[in-house]
């Protein structure tokens, strides 16, 4: 997955379901505070707004960067 890898019964990063804030969605990873973590796949979808640049969205994080800002990482898109 996109060269991070993760322990799955590891509590401190994660995959989960999101609405992330993009004006282009060429990146692969986001700072938390464009990303809004969602309760499952289906209230991805219906919070997406794509006039407000917000695209649902599968990710792994938050994972603390070198630089000490929280990052999710993209794994995929949703639609």
């Amino acid at each position: 997955m996109n060269g991070m890898y993760y322990d799955e019964e590891s509590n401190i990063v994660h995959g989960c379901f999101a609405l992330i804030y993009a004006p282009q969605r060429q990146r692969k990873r986001f700072p938390e505070n464009c990303v809004q973590v969602v309760a499952s796949r289906e209230a991805a979808i219906q919070g997406a707004d794509p006039g407000k640049r917000l695209y649902p969205a599968l990710v792994v994080g938050p994972s603390r960067s070198s630089e000490g800002f929280r990052l999710y990482y993209l794994t995929r898109w949703l639609d």
